[in-house]
């Protein structure tokens, strides 16, 4: 099956095909009922090749994501010693700010890189569910208070709000991705009642100096959780997927639109048959413009931290077994964490 869309080409010679962009596809017509397994089917086609593709028809206002882009820039242009007030006490926390060059992503596969040329401010879930993970120690971090700026700042407010359009829009993204593996509408969602999805706001500024041997502004990874869903703001934009044939593809999404990609659980749940593909973030070609600034906003959409990744019986092969022991994700996600700031070459 092709994509319906004219922005999605690749050879049709399987022993050598060429991918020169990411699918673009409308997910209004799941959203209003009106086709929703063609949406299936296109986004499924996706998840099986690639594991990235675009979407438009969100129903996400340019006004709420504009403002956090807004509101982010505001706060990253303080003062250091201001920013740093909103650090968390411990580094591997996904809270708070955490400054230029202080955690590296690919770190999470072993490699030895210099840490990523970026900073971040880092919100966890809205909804209080410690109560419930009390007496779960290793729950702590995953469902710690979020650390917002005072009222002189509204980041707070304009994240919060961003991170609840991002919410639903990852709900139905679930729902999408349930029709299209044949289970019930509400498979993935039974496992993220008590969610601990974060939303990043990654800033990259103009670099002053050259980067050292393999520094990146993101080192090539795949992402921990369930699905990512991306806005990006800047004349360049730097992420790079690694595609089927070998070549790292440019990601440039339209104006309104929002990249999409799966994460490793999904890999997972799926015995492999999706991708959770390696990205990266290049460091521009003129590294000290002002025209090389950068900014995203990426929610990680991550399940309950008790819930327990298996494979879904009906993606393993008749006669073989699951590729992926169950485990829970929690246990995951703290594990890619740590890594991701305790590289040799973090200073």
């Amino acid at each position: 099956m092709l994509f319906r869309s004219q922005t999605y080409q690749k050879q049709t010679d399987p022993m050598n095909q060429t991918y020169k962009s990411l699918p673009i596809i409308d997910i209004q017509p799941f959203i209003n009922g009106s086709a929703r397994r063609n949406v299936a089917d296109q986004v499924i086609e996706a998840c099986k090749e690639i594991g990235f593709l675009i979407i438009k028809g969100h129903e996400i206002e340019e006004t709420v994501i504009n403002d956090a882009f807004n509101a982010s820039k505001s706060f990253f242009d303080l003062p250091q010693n201001i920013k740093n007030k909103w650090h968390p006490n411990e580094p591997s926390l996904q809270r708070g700010y955490h400054a230029f060059a202080t955690r590296g992503l690919s770190y999470t596969l072993g490699e030895d890189t210099p840490p990523d040329l970026r900073e971040t401010y880092f919100m966890g879930p809205i909804d209080d569910h410690s109560r419930h993970f009390q007496d779960v120690v290793s729950a702590q971090k995953a469902y710690a208070p979020n650390i917002l700026p005072g009222d002189e700042i509204d980041l707070g407010v304009r994240l919060i709000n961003l991170y609840r359009s991002f919410e639903d829009l990852s709900a139905i993204l679930l729902k999408v991705f349930a029709l299209g593996l044949d289970v019930h509408e509400d498979y993935f969602l039974k496992l993220a009642k008590r969610h601990f999805s974060i939303l990043s706001s990654h800033n990259y500024p103009p670099l002053t100096k050259n980067p050292k041997k393999d520094q990146l502004r993101t080192g090539a990874h795949t992402d921990f959780g369930a699905i990512t869903i991306l806005a990006i703001k800047g004349n360049e934009s730097g992420l790079e997927v690694l595609m089927p044939d070998g070549h790292w593809l440019g990601v440039n999404p339209p104006d309104g639109c929002l990249v999409v990609n799966l994460g490793d659980m999904m890999n997972r749940w799926t015995n492999g048959l999706w991708k959770s593909t390696l990205h990266r973030v290049a460091n521009p070609q003129n590294l000290n413009s002002i025209n090389s600034h950068r900014q995203t906003l990426g929610y990680f959409m991550h399940p309950d931290f008790d819930a327990l990744i298996e494979v879904i019986p009906s993606c393993i092969a008749r006669g073989t077994v699951a590729e992926f022991a169950p485990i829970r994700a929690g246990e995951h996600i703290a594990e890619k964490i740590r890594a991701s700031h305790e590289g040799k070459n973090n200073p």
